[in-house]
């Protein structure tokens, strides 16, 4: 789930100001909206390609995985073109307008498994509906943030994280379950056809009932007024982050944590479809989503919320060592998996499970050091968006040669491999320091600091970032 990453200048306005609509009504609906096209572009997209495979034998595993990775791309993008959404003094207006392209994108990609170029059709519109929604989440969280206090947004965080993860349950979990059974009495293309004529239904109602219930957010009073400043806002946000004190550090933590799991998130879908004469377990479809969708689902927030727990009670500083292991569980049960090959459902079932429940539980040490380290300050909204954008580009890099390593090398050996890509993952809990905060620091203020962060270091990291994505494109199309 994403934070918006509008200028702190923004500062949220009480509940009541614009349209008066009780956050119940309103809250756990947009964050559904937001989750849906997420969990389809990133997740589902896997498994609907992976069906397609018996009509496209090139579509192999490592292509799957970097085509679905690079189509997350414009979640860590965003940040770059969300300071010229202040240029739009109604947020909601903006949040209606993606719904509905988001509706008519999912029915434009039903329509697409009807052509013969299935991939190249699907694979652009995939593109576009998460541009649309990466956009979507900006102006969602902004509306959360101007509608709400402050003790509101605590108060409601819970109901955002539930509905978040109830749209995954219906994308990755009931609509699969869909696909799968409908796969054998329709067809694979007639299957997920009705999957996205489904999801496009949902974006459309959504899109109609926020239209009377969504409130307005506050009216942006900022001196943004065109886009030479935005530009001069953006600067003035990224220059503070680029002061923050232990920034590499930090940049080092939110990119390597998530290294392995990246990895093993991506290929354990594809490891359970695949056949068991390569090493696979040989599930259906349909199986994949009743696992994913069901009581692994509901392990997954019972571990954050327990790691949550964890992390508060004791701090996350001694919290972190225990964290990062009981994170890196899966990377075991996968290989596990890979090297028994068990028949048996429940066992897979109970794995999938285990594996959910310690994800949720260690990612907590994530977010809460993103929310604790790296975003306070002046700029604190953005700079967390910030955060949020590195996060997703550690996970789409490995996330992208995982399909090429593993399709090297075969499952049982990826899966050794993976306990040992967890290393830098453990290098950077155990080494990165944790900064006293000070309120109102000025080395987080550029303007009063009377400096600027040399560009040397943000140029340097991100032509590192397009050098290792052009990278695992070319040695995957080549």
């Amino acid at each position: 789930m994403s934070v918006g990453t509008s200028l702190e200048g923004s500062a949220a306005v009480p509940a009541g100001e614009g349209k008066r609509s009780h956050p119940l009504s309103w809250v756990p609906t947009l964050y559904l909206a937001e989750s849906l096209p997420f969990a389809a572009v990133i997740m589902v997209s896997v498994l609907m390609y992976r069906s397609l495979r018996g009509e496209f034998p090139t579509l192999t595993d490592g292509r799957i995985t970097l085509y679905t990775a690079l189509l997350g791309l414009p979640w860590s993008l965003k940040p770059f073109w969300s300071p010229f959404l202040e240029l739009y003094r109604v947020k909601k207006h903006i949040a209606l307008l993606t719904q509905i392209i988001g509706g008519a994108l999912f029915a434009g990609l039903a329509l697409a498994l009807k052509a013969p170029p299935v991939i190249e059709l699907s694979l652009v519109i995939f593109a576009l509906l998460a541009f649309n929604s990466a956009t979507h989440d900006i102006v969602a969280d902004g509306i959360y943030l101007d509608s709400l206090s402050g003790p509101q947004q605590a108060k409601y965080s819970g109901v955002q994280s539930a509905f978040w993860t109830l749209g995954s349950v219906l994308a990755q979990g009931a609509l699969v379950w869909v696909a799968g059974r409908l796969e054998g009495t329709l067809g694979i293309r007639p299957a997920w056809m009705v999957v996205m004529g489904v999801l496009a239904l949902f974006m459309l109602l959504l899109a109609g009932y926020h239209s009377r219930m969504l409130p307005s957010g506050k009216l942006s009073t900022t001196t943004v007024s065109s886009f030479a400043d935005a530009r001069r806002s953006f600067r003035t946000v990224v220059d503070a982050f680029f002061l923050k004190k232990n920034l590499w550090w930090m940049i080092s933590f939110v990119l390597l944590y998530r290294f392995s799991e990246a990895q093993v998130t991506k290929v354990a879908p594809l490891f359970m479809r695949a056949e068991r004469s390569v090493g696979g377990l040989g599930l259906s479809t349909e199986q994949v989503g009743i696992i994913y969708g069901t009581i692994a689902t509901v392990a997954f927030v019972l571990g954050s919320l327990g790691g949550g727990a964890y992390a508060a009670k004791i701090g996350l500083k001694k919290a972190l060592p225990w964290l990062v292991m009981i994170f890196n569980v899966p990377n075991a049960l996968f290989t596990f998996l890979a090297f028994a090959t068990p028949t048996s459902f429940v066992i897979i079932t109970a794995s999938a499970t285990i594996e959910k429940f310690t994800l949720g539980f260690g990612q907590v040490a994530l977010i809460v050091y993103m929310m604790q380290q790296v975003a306070p300050g002046k700029f604190r909204m953005a700079h967390y968006g910030f955060a949020t954008a590195l996060m997703n580009v550690g996970v789409q890099i490995p996330g992208m040669l995982s399909g090429t390593i593993k399709d090297a090398i075969g499952f049982k050996w990826f899966f050794v491999y993976v306990l040992l890509a967890a290393i830098p993952s453990f290098v950077v809990a155990f080494l990165v320091p944790f900064r006293e905060i000070k309120e109102d620091d000025p080395d987080e203020d550029p303007a009063r600091a009377g400096r600027r962060p040399s560009m040397a270091g943000p140029l340097l990291l991100g032509a590192s970032i397009v050098a290792v994505v052009a990278l695992g494109v070319w040695l995957q199309l080549r």
